[in-house]
């Protein structure tokens, strides 16, 4: 019994090390969990309303098995449903300490409204942090940069720190129309633990991704890229994702929502990738586009499985698929 507690708490000494991920299924929003090897956590994002309180009952359940009993710092990184609409019902599961958030809702409008409304009552009882570009949010153990916040992205000085270089496929890359929604307001982040580095930029859309990226990559190689809009080809612009020369790409769409056959093709093609997760099969791409069955978490809908990552400060990271037990090593 003796040597069984001492191995039990040997496992957690080691595990205590590793920084943990969830890549949580939301059907097409976002829920990323985020726990520092000191039990700190962050989530971005809220998920879906209604649905039975389908989102923030995965969320919840997610973070009670991640060993956590509280959400420190929420960072909502923008006011679409998708995002911050189940706000209020994960506050009714679980406690939240504090909110992060670029400002006020930049769209108006019945929705825009109402969302607003609900991110102004959920202030009421939170502390609250704004932050813009270049700026970090203080969690112990990584470090984690602002990137893009309000439409403004990281200026040239604070991206040769963190470290830009110059990117030569933005002779090449051509604009879209500029994307007036928040979308393009979205916080984007740089996380860093030790020699590991994730990319999220939420929903950005093609325009600011190449003022991320042309002239200067300014967030310079990442191990992990979350697919910008969940995969649509609104985002994801090449002159970024193709600099990133990232070992793993998490694509977290719907089975209807996100998953655009260009884009994916496009992704898969990025110098250095091994592998494409997928969180949904994506029924309008079709099975000549999506990534083998052992890649996606949810083959049908409703969905409920994740990925969970573990990363060690070496850079060294793993990825487990929730529904198979798939996994693979970095």
């Amino acid at each position: 019994m003796r040597w069984l507690l001492l191995l039990t708490l040997l496992a957690f000494s080691l595990s205590a090390k590793d920084l943990k991920i969830y890549f949580i299924d939301v059907e097409g929003g976002q829920a990323t969990l985020i726990v520092t090897p000191k039990g700190e956590s962050m989530l971005v994002d809220t998920g879906w309303p209604g649905n039975n309180s389908r989102d923030a009952e995965r969320i919840a359940t997610q973070a009670k098995k991640a060993g956590i009993k509280q959400i420190d710092w929420l960072l909502i990184t923008h006011y679409h449903t998708d995002h911050v609409g189940g706000i209020t019902t994960l506050m009714d599961k679980m406690k939240i300490v504090r909110l992060i958030s670029h400002g006020p809702n930049t769209e108006t409008g019945k929705n825009a409204e109402q969302l607003s409304r609900q991110y102004a009552e959920a202030k009421e009882k939170l502390q609250e942090l704004i932050v813009k570009s270049g700026d970090r949010i203080p969690l112990k153990d990584v470090e984690i940069e602002v990137i893009t916040a309000r439409g403004n992205v990281l200026n040239k000085a604070a991206a040769i720190a963190t470290g830009a270089a110059d990117n030569p496929l933005c002779g090449a890359a051509t604009r879209k129309d500029d994307d007036p929604t928040e979308n393009a307001r979205s916080i984007g982040f740089l996380l860093k633990f030790g020699q590991f580095r994730m990319l999220d930029l939420a929903d950005l859309t093609w325009n600011k991704e190449m003022e991320v990226a042309c002239p200067l990559n300014k967030v310079g190689k990442v191990d992990l890229y979350l697919t910008n809009h969940h995969g649509l080809w609104a985002s994801n612009n090449p002159a970024l994702v193709h600099a990133l020369g990232a070992k793993a790409i998490v694509m977290n769409n719907g089975d209807k929502k996100g998953g655009d056959a260009p884009a994916i093709d496009s992704m898969r093609a990025a110098p250095g990738l091994q592998h494409f997760w997928q969180l949904h099969y994506s029924i309008k791409a079709g099975k000549d586009h999506n990534a083998d069955d052992p890649y996606i978490a949810n083959l049908t809908s409703p969905g409920g499985f994740h990925f969970e990552l573990t990363a060690k400060a070496d850079g060294k990271f793993t990825i487990v698929n929730q529904r198979n037990k798939f996994t693979k090593s970095y």
